[in-house]
């Protein structure tokens, strides 16, 4: 594929690692041809670099097998998923799923990104459904507008919540910023 047909979010090949284009910006140098400057993310490391590729430049692009699989149960600094397909379970670190582990209850539904049929990225719902555990008590006669207070989910994770949420209740998360939509 040519550098000038790249696409934000695709998955590229460069010296033999895999990489995700996270941006980049058509320039044009005073002299010469026109290059892409472009920051690109490792999947495997997570660091950023950025690079120069001319515009008539070949990339190798990766394809990425995304299949949905299940979260079955945790162990210490290990999780077990199941292919929804076939059943075949299989065992990822906490690496791979970095803060996302604190919004994963049993049977929540993930996609991952397979490469070479390696899991590579793990996606979590947009939003999960979470019963608080643990929050203080509602104060009585306060009145002020967007008043937070901590609370505990039942996987552990601490989120703000308004004042009205109590123990017991059920509130949605968004797993991408990791802040309360609303109480169900």
């Amino acid at each position: 594929m040519r550098a000038s047909d790249m696409k934000k979010g695709q998955t590229i090949i460069v010296d033999g690692k895999l990489y995700v284009v996270v941006d980049y910006q058509h320039v044009k140098l005073g002299k010469g041809g026109a290059i892409y400057q472009t920051k690109i993310k490792g999947v495997v490391d997570g660091l950023t670099q950025n690079i120069r590729l001319r515009a008539e430049e070949n990339v190798e692009e990766a394809f990425m097998d995304r299949r949905k699989f299940e979260y079955l149960y945790s162990q210490p600094n290990e999780h077990v998923l199941m292919d929804m397909e076939t059943y075949d379970q299989i065992s990822l670190d906490d690496d791979a799923f970095g803060d996302g582990k604190l919004y994963l209850k049993p049977n929540t539904e993930l996609q991952v990104s397979m490469y070479d049929g390696k899991p590579v990225v793990v996606t979590l719902p947009n939003t999960v459904e979470l019963e608080v555990t643990d929050t203080p008590p509602e104060i009585k006669g306060a009145t002020a507008t967007n008043q937070y207070k901590s609370a505990i989910l039942e996987t552990g994770a601490s989120v703000d919540v308004p004042a009205f949420v109590k123990n017991g209740d059920v509130v949605r998360i968004d797993t991408r910023t990791a802040e309360y939509l609303t109480r169900v």
